[in-house]
């Protein structure tokens, strides 16, 4: 996107209310044009509903909505689903099952004439990759050649944005990178601006320009994948992107202080006040007894490219987890040293934050 380019979606202070709840809450961002949004949260959260809103096919109880500068919804303005160029890939595809994959090609492109629409078909079936397809119908594709077909056919009629609602999570997982894969490919090949939902962190992170990570209804934080990894505003933020050991601590002249020790921590917060560190299982390292924190092995888990510790370490209640790409020879049971590197802490005030 250029300086002086309009994002290529705008929401202002959007609210939904459904069934006396109100679903969505006061949500304002700007998808950048020819990037790839993720919608990041759990289920319920609202995602869905926003793309709803955004696609036109629900209207939201307040705000507006811009699309490339132009007001599509607003205070007596609404523009027809039809009328926004708007893409949608849906998560179970909905491929229509009587005619062939040409033909569902075709089927957004009804406006043009049967030559433009052969043009554009083959156009799409070449970027794409599915030339070989164009003859079948959908019940004899396997799961992954129709989602490629799906996302074909929502970028046919050359849409300034594709919404995908979790378009990966009906594929076994091995298929599933794969397939995300080609997906994020093609869609930076083509310099589409798509927004995807997902509940799923670790997709986010692999697939997102940006990440709007959503909690109940509201936006948490937004931001690129490393800003919100490495620089989680909240508990919930820290938490949600990937697991955390977390500690209550004292907070006194800019540290907090904790069972294992004591952390940076640049809060606005009188001393005495209690603080929160979360911290990533691969910022603790074990070692044989001897200098650092004394710790015994509770439990151990390979996981392949990894190992999984739990120990214990008093005077704490729960037990920490430690990742370790190292293999490590130490035993359950066995006393070790427990060391930390500071760098994957994250301190915040203290806050109960749901599980």
């Amino acid at each position: 996107m250029t300086p002086n380019q309009p994002p290529a979606l705008e929401l202002d202070r959007i609210s939904r209310w459904l069934g006396g709840r109100q679903i969505l809450s006061d949500i304002t961002v700007s998808i950048p044009t020819g990037k790839i949004s993720c919608l990041l949260g759990q289920s319920g959260c609202g995602k869905s509903t926003l793309l709803r809103l955004i696609s036109g096919v629900d209207r939201p109880d307040g705000g507006r909505i811009r699309m490339d500068g132009q007001e599509i919804v607003g205070d007596g303005s609404f523009v027809e689903p039809e009328s926004r160029n708007i893409g949608f890939m849906f998560q179970d595809y909905a491929l229509f099952p009587h005619i062939s994959v040409a033909a569902n090609l075709a089927f957004g492109l009804r406006g043009m004439s049967k030559a433009e629409q052969q043009k554009r078909v083959n156009e799409v079936v070449d970027g794409i990759g599915i030339r070989h397809l164009v003859d079948r119908f959908p019940h004899s594709l396997s799961g992954g050649e129709q989602q490629r077909v799906a996302l074909a056919r929502a970028l046919a009629p050359k849409p300034a944005v594709l919404l995908m609602d979790e378009p990966f999570s009906n594929l076994d997982q091995g298929l599933r990178e794969r397939v995300r894969k080609e997906t994020v490919e093609t869609l930076r090949k083509l310099g589409t601006t798509a927004i995807i939902v997902t509940h799923d962190p670790q997709e986010a992170l692999a697939v997102g320009d940006l990440i709007i990570l959503m909690r109940e209804g509201k936006i948490e934080q937004i931001g690129s994948p490393f800003d919100i990894y490495d620089h989680p505003v909240s508990p919930y933020a820290a938490e949600f992107m990937g697991p955390c050991n977390r500690l209550t601590g004292i907070f006194a002249r800019g540290q907090i202080e904790t069972p294992i020790g004591k952390f940076q921590a640049n809060l606005n917060l009188p001393d005495g006040a209690l603080a929160v560190a979360c911290i990533r299982p691969q910022a603790l390292t074990i070692e044989s007894a001897g200098d650092g924190i004394a710790a015994r092995i509770l439990a151990k888990s390979f996981l392949g490219e990894s190992e999984q510790i739990d120990i214990s370490v008093h005077p704490l209640a729960q037990p920490l987890r430690v990742h370790s790409h190292q293999r490590i020879p130490m035993a359950v049971g066995q006393q070790v040293s427990l060391h930390l590197n500071h760098a994957e802490i994250h301190v915040f005030a203290d806050a109960v934050v749901p599980v």
